[in-house]
């Protein structure tokens, strides 16, 4: 079964990140022009969101260095909240089925290779894509070497993170989106996906370069995460 992907959604979720934001933006723009270099005039129309949730610092004029990319404000303090408002800005439903939605986060860099990858899946017949992510230098190196030691990235993983994820639009309205919640809406939507039977591929392919820091902007997440794998073994 074969999918033509007219467009690519991307929703990053930043809570002051004014440091990491250019990093991350410079990773997805790499990304973007992969797309363009390797699909030509065959390239779907991609669109990138910054959804700025409750920042005080400032994200929103980095974020306006970026040009191609939109910035959309929100006050819900929620990542879950903020990752849906991201979505709902930029898909429309009636071309759902041939619309790709990929997440990460302003901590985090996207490999070149990430949008091209997901989208060679999507046109195969992939729902759900679910990726790997990796703890930068932000993570000292002793903390570091614990976690990969811990950590087996191979096609098949069992990992999911919203910093390196896609699903097809038209699925991800059946499991009826990202929950408004402040952490784990990653999971939650996958359980809803597969539920629905989405087909599903865990690649280790396109890891994602995120932050390694201990004290993460969202509670319960990743940083918190983290800790919990580096710090209690």
């Amino acid at each position: 079964m074969t999918t033509r992907i007219d467009r690519l959604i991307v929703v990053v979720p930043a809570r002051d990140e004014e440091s990491r934001l250019p990093r991350c933006l410079a990773a997805l723009a790499d990304a973007v022009q992969a797309v363009e270099d390797e699909f030509g005039t065959d390239a779907p129309a991609i669109s990138v969101v910054v959804v700025l949730d409750r920042c005080t610092d400032g994200s929103a004029e980095v974020v306006a260095q970026w040009p191609q990319f939109r910035a959309l404000e929100c006050s819900a303090g929620s990542v879950g909240s903020a990752r849906r408002a991201g979505v709902a800005h930029l898909l429309t439903d009636a071309a759902a089925a041939h619309t790709w939605v990929a997440t990460t986060d302003a901590d985090s860099a996207v490999p070149r290779r990430w949008l091209t990858a997901q989208l060679a899946l999507a046109e195969a017949g992939t729902e759900l894509v679910l990726g790997t992510v990796l703890p930068d230098d932000e993570l000292p190196v002793q903390e570091r070497d614990r976690w990969h030691g811990s950590h087996t990235l191979v096609d098949g993983h069992p990992h999911v993170h919203g910093a390196n994820l896609g699903v097809r639009a038209d699925r991800y309205l059946q499991a009826d989106g990202f929950s408004d919640v402040d952490s784990d809406e990653d999971v939650l939507l996958v359980e809803a996906l597969r539920t629905l039977g989405a087909r599903e591929c865990r690649t280790a392919l396109i890891p994602v370069l995120t932050s390694g820091r201990l004290d993460g902007r969202v509670p319960g997440g990743f940083g918190g995460y983290l800790a919990d794998q580096v710090m209690t073994r």
